[in-house]
């Protein structure tokens, strides 16, 4: 199967959304490579959950990326619309999340330090972020929410960030 290329949207954008939302960013870092057994099912728990998520168009993710980090991480870095439909999704027993992190956690400590995870949730509020995006493809928030050009919310950060 042959991967493309996103296109690339010309000019200077900025991400289309202006409200609240919530940045929530959890990974794995692999601290023993010769474990494989150990952090190859815990890097495989997050599939079925974000595939999930992708359809559940109530569940209030704007959007997710997996990232390879430094030679030991993952991370998936995701878009919500709010921390309560962050915090829904992830307690709700009839959705994949729970019995994944439960299988997840298991995996981890019966690893004895073969593989670490991490997560982190941010609320940000609306008008404390700014995004710039020149000559990319849609990426992070822009991928999330949408694009408008720069102009529209001001020519300079200060200005988009309400500052100016």
């Amino acid at each position: 199967m042959t991967r493309r290329t996103p296109p690339l949207i010309p000019g200077r954008n900025t991400a289309a959304t202006t409200g609240d939302l919530v940045v929530f960013v959890v990974g794995m870092r692999i601290n023993r490579f010769r474990s494989p057994r150990d952090w190859v099912p815990v890097s495989r728990a997050t599939g079925p959950v974000i595939r999930e998520l992708m359809t559940a168009r109530d569940s209030g993710l704007l959007g997710s990326r997996t990232r390879l980090g430094l030679p030991r991480v993952i991370e998936v870095i995701q878009y919500w619309e709010s921390q309560e439909k962050l915090l829904a999704y992830a307690s709700d027993a009839r959705r994949q999340h729970r019995p994944a992190w439960a299988e997840f956690n298991r995996r981890v400590r019966e690893s004895r330090g073969a593989v670490g995870i991490f997560h982190e949730n941010y609320t940000v509020s609306a008008g404390a972020y700014e995004t710039i995006y020149v000559d990319m493809p849609l990426y992070g928030l822009a991928a999330a929410t949408g694009i408008r050009p720069v102009g529209e919310r001001g020519d300079t950060a200060a200005a988009r960030l309400g500052l100016r």
